[in-house]
């Protein structure tokens, strides 16, 4: 197989993605190299750090994850997180050589409080570090969009998880075109997007692909996609799901790398399952980023000294941070709406046996 030219349409079909997911292995990373080599520094990657700034407590009942308050995964809930603890957790990542901070909250969506003026003076002060700042907080309406990217934030995080069809396999409580649209929102606050998927809850590889094609549609495409797999919890519905294999997950990477040349792939959620070895293919694919540190919001990540380790035994180096973006400059809050809004986000109704069956 020759090397290809790197093909920045968005008309992919389902068809054609197919046959290239399922491409022989070797001929599928030679290509996905090739693009990667073409749009970003092979030898580089991002080691971003994630901080739980709110956990627990959650009322959706999306069916991977160990925060929502309906099942029994005992994990350590805790209030939302002071300027003061968040500043020292944004340090010590630096630290260790992390360029980005991803600030998360257990919330469905952010509402306009005090709590929400609390999360704009972290972004300010995590930017005012020097790192990029990302936050995934839920969804998010044009005004609040506006008012994080005034505090200085540079990346909205919401992952759209799966295909259209199989995210109602998963998640009742909300909707997929609610993703979207508060997509659309922090795009349009000119905010930079980061939005992918889980892979490894019982999905076929077309949800895969067209989660993947649902991507390559926005215009423009998320500047990054993370690709996590699914860390199966106890007390979760999905806690019985077997964890995906390597190739199963070099494949994604690989893939999306192909489809979304000039986004930054994240190797993201799972990675304590994999092997040194395992990892280098993801790089080789086309991951361009980590999440560093011993947790990922709830579950278990690897220790960032490994991770240095392996950079070092790679020959790899950490991404400075803004090496694809200017840092936002804080400017001033243009506050609430004047008038009290009510968003009605969707909640489609529907049971989903798994989750029920789950919920105490």
């Amino acid at each position: 197989m020759t090397a290809q030219t790197t093909d920045l349409s968005t008309n992919w079909t389902l068809a054609e993605l197919q046959k290239l997911h399922d491409s022989p292995l070797m001929e599928l990373l030679y290509r996905a190299a090739t693009v990667h080599r073409q749009h970003h520094d092979p030898n580089e990657v991002q080691v971003s750090s994630l901080v739980s700034i709110k956990t627990g407590g959650c009322p959706e009942d999306c069916g991977y994850c160990p925060q929502a308050a309906r099942y029994h995964t005992d994990i350590e809930e805790n209030a939302l997180m002071s300027v003061e603890q968040v500043k020292a957790a944004a340090e010590r990542a630096k630290g260790l050589g992390s360029s980005r901070l991803c600030m998360g909250a257990a919330w469905r969506n952010v509402r306009d409080d005090d709590e929400f003026g609390q999360v704009l003076e972290l972004v300010r002060t995590v930017n005012g570090l020097d790192m990029e700042v990302c936050a995934t907080l839920g969804m998010l309406t044009p005004n609040q969009a506006d008012r994080l990217a005034a505090a200085g934030l540079y990346a909205y995080n919401h992952n759209l998880d799966s295909s259209e069809e199989y995210y109602k396999e998963v998640i009742s409580t909300r909707g997929y075109q609610d993703r979207l649209e508060t997509i659309g929102n922090a795009r349009k606050a000119g905010l930079t997007v980061c939005s992918g998927g889980i892979i490894g809850m019982g999905e076929t590889v077309d949800d895969r692909l067209k989660m993947l094609l649902t991507l390559a549609s926005l215009d423009p495409v998320p500047e990054s996609v993370p690709v996590n797999a699914l860390v199966a919890v106890e007390g979760t519905p999905l806690e019985d799901q077997q964890p995906v294999n390597i190739f199963e997950m070099v494949r994604m990477i690989a893939v999306t790398r192909i489809v979304l040349p000039t986004t930054t792939v994240r190797l993201s959620a799972g990675r304590t399952e994999m092997s040194p070895e395992g990892q280098a293919l993801c790089f080789f694919a086309g991951a361009g980023s980590i999440f560093a540190g011993d947790k990922l919001l709830t579950t278990p990540n690897p220790e960032a000294f490994a991770d240095m380790e392996l950079f070092a035994a790679l020959g790899l180096r950490p991404t400075a941070a803004y090496a694809k973006g200017e840092r936002p400059v804080p400017t001033e809050d243009p506050g609430p709406p004047g008038e009290k809004q009510r968003v009605r986000w969707s909640r489609p109704g529907h049971k989903i046996e798994r989750n029920e069956a789950k919920r105490h």
